[in-house]
């Protein structure tokens, strides 16, 4: 059986939270769940560095603007999880070319962090703290779901992911307007610091 859907899978998934799916994939492979996991993926430092990781994001993912900093600064590193992934599973069950399964995992991987990314600005423009809270739950529960479904029936998992990706990138267009004011929101709070900074001066110099 080809390995593509899970490849598909997991980088839809590693877009929304790389370290989920990295832990995820070790423990089913560690617990003996699936033997599609490769041993890279369940070795004891991988596991604690994606647990430890991944509780990092369990926070920064649940407070406005923290959320849209953590996500600019994993625009690299998801899809470059996404593509990892990827590779090493093709690589382990030889039924995908590791090349092509890497650039599957890493473009699905920067599709959906853009989906997730893009809404979290949208989310951003509102004052109050609890759809950040709701959305990053829902998004943990997603991944855990669907990487789960995914150890046992890969294609059914792959079309839901699929149609995931798609109704994202179609809210996302519509969010278009929303972003734009996040941005434009966050550039004036930084030139609301620059002006404040020049105002208050360099700190006085004591007399000695």
């Amino acid at each position: 059986m080809s390995v593509l859907p899970l490849v598909f899978t997991s980088g839809w998934a590693s877009g929304i939270n790389a370290y989920a799916v990295v832990l995820l994939l070790g423990v089913f492979g560690a617990t003996g769940v699936s033997d599609a996991v490769p041993e890279s993926l369940q070795r004891p430092e991988v596991l604690v560095t994606a647990a430890v990781l991944f509780l990092c994001e369990a926070v920064a993912d649940k407070i406005p603007y923290v959320d849209s900093l953590w996500d600019s600064v994993h625009t690299l590193i998801r899809p470059a999880a996404g593509a990892w992934v990827g590779a090493v599973l093709a690589g382990h069950s030889g039924s995908l070319n590791d090349v092509a399964a890497g650039l599957i995992g890493g473009s699905t991987a920067l599709a959906s962090h853009t989906v997730k990314a893009g809404t979290r600005m949208a989310i951003n423009t509102s004052p109050e703290p609890f759809s950040n809270i709701v959305m990053s739950l829902a998004e943990d529960l997603g991944v855990g779901a669907i990487v789960s479904f995914a150890m046992f029936h890969p294609q059914a998992a792959a079309i839901i992911a699929a149609v995931l990706l798609a109704a994202g990138l179609t809210v996302l267009f519509f969010l278009v307007s929303r972003i734009r004011r996040f941005l434009r929101r966050r550039a004036q709070l930084r030139e609301e610091k620059r002006l404040a900074s020049q105002v208050a001066g360099p700190p006085d110099r004591p007399p000695w």
